[in-house]
């Protein structure tokens, strides 16, 4: 190939990420959520998509690719085109804990995704009906793995308490079961576990996070009981593909952190019981950092527990 047009085409590959973003978005992007329609993942990123693709110029299409416990929908947009038309809304469960929960997960959380920015948190609540007896007690959770399941082996981990798990389908029949008597605790989602300790059904034990939340303030954090560090959030972030331009990564972290930033998207995020984290754990920086402290440290609570979901 002649020098010149060597040179030209070193020039076209080095302006490709600038001219990418400049140009971008120039039709739908589509917004893969890993778990089926309807859940709280799903309701809040249709609020922040809209949102999004308004401040974009363009519509942001929700595809809902629900299961292997989103790893398939995880995977999708692993091997999807890095050219910021695909992105994905992951959490604790789809980045961290199937990394360790499964021998061979469909997807490396780290190295197969670029960070675009984490979003929201939302902790658990440890909700109990009655104080049972070490050897008879049984937690619920809404199955092996899930956002209801690792934190309250974390909690037992913490108080040296080898409880019997019982996994159920769902959060809504472990919660049944809570408050007919017939299970004794459960790591809740704030927002349900909440209400029904506010209404009396069940007993709040404590709220797993750093500092108390705005939707039960009165009800004491782990550390304030003297189990500091036995915090668990779930927490929501955007992905897209590995290797996607950081001209283009930058422009949607910024429509992100705009719409967060917007007192009505956050009231709507907030009534589903999520935080929207503060400005500066918001970026792609943060995220690349975040995440693989996470899979480690939820990796040893399931090695601990020698937890397997395969």
């Amino acid at each position: 190939m002649p020098r010149a047009m060597i040179a030209a085409a070193a020039s076209l590959i080095m302006l490709g990420g600038p001219l990418a973003a400049q140009d971008w978005p120039a039709r739908p992007i589509t917004l893969v959520v890993p778990f089926a329609a309807g859940g709280g993942v799903d309701v809040s990123a249709r609020i922040q998509a809209q949102r999004m693709g308004e401040l974009l110029g363009q519509q942001i299409v929700v595809e809902n690719v629900g299961a292997a416990a989103g790893m398939a929908g995880g995977q999708r947009v692993a091997k999807a085109a890095p050219d910021g038309y695909t992105l994905l809304i992951g959490n604790t469960g789809t980045h961290a804990f199937n990394q360790s929960l499964y021998e061979k997960p469909l997807y490396n959380a780290v190295t197969e995704f670029e960070p675009v920015g984490l979003v929201s948190e939302s902790p658990r609540i440890i909700i109990a009906r009655l104080k049972a007896n070490e050897k008879t007690a049984q937690f619920g959770s809404a199955g092996v793995g899930s956002g209801t399941h690792l934190p309250c082996v974390l909690f037992n981990l913490a108080i040296g308490a080898n409880v019997t798990h019982v996994p159920y389908r769902g959060e809504a029949p472990v919660m049944q079961d809570i408050i007919g008597g017939r299970i004794d605790y459960m790591c809740a989602t704030i927002q349900s576990g909440a209400a029904q300790a506010k209404q009396g059904a069940v007993k709040g034990m404590a709220v797993m996070a750093e500092k108390r939340v705005a939707i039960i303030p009165e009800l004491a954090t782990t550390g304030e009981q003297g189990l500091p560090g036995v915090e668990a959030s779930v927490w929501n972030a955007f992905f897209f593909p590995k290797g996607t331009p950081e001209p283009i990564v930058r422009k949607l972290n910024k429509a992100m952190s705009d719409t967060l930033d917007d007192p009505a998207i956050r009231k709507r995020l907030e009534e589903l019981g999520l935080e929207v984290v503060p400005p500066e754990r918001r970026t792609p920086e943060y995220l690349a950092k975040y995440l693989p402290a996470e899979i480690e440290r939820w990796a040893k609570v399931v090695h601990r527990a020698g937890i397997s979901a395969d």
